[in-house]
């Protein structure tokens, strides 16, 4: 089933956001925004619209994470929350 006048599938049963890049759940994320600020749909739709929503920003900080974890592993003697390129001073 499609919105009227969007040509997009209305909001329906979740997807998976196995397999989605960072970017393409960011993008899909920013959409859902997009159509829930617009409103014009209803309870049930925007309910589903946020439930999605939710799923990708935990998608999306998922990703985040587990990149942080790879620029940290690449850096072992980097100090703990500091930035990529911030290794120990040295002395």
């Amino acid at each position: 089933m499609t919105e009227p006048n969007t040509g997009r599938a209305a909001a329906g049963p979740a997807r998976s956001t196995s397999g989605l890049t960072f970017e393409d759940s960011r993008a899909e994320l920013e959409d859902v925004v997009r159509r829930l600020e617009a409103g014009g749909v209803t309870l049930e739709e925007s309910l589903a619209l946020w439930e999605r929503g939710e799923e990708l920003a935990r998608t999306c900080q998922a990703l985040l994470d587990g990149a942080r974890a790879r620029v940290a592993a690449a850096q072992p003697d980097a100090l703990p929350g500091a930035l990529p390129g911030q290794g120990r001073p040295s002395v």
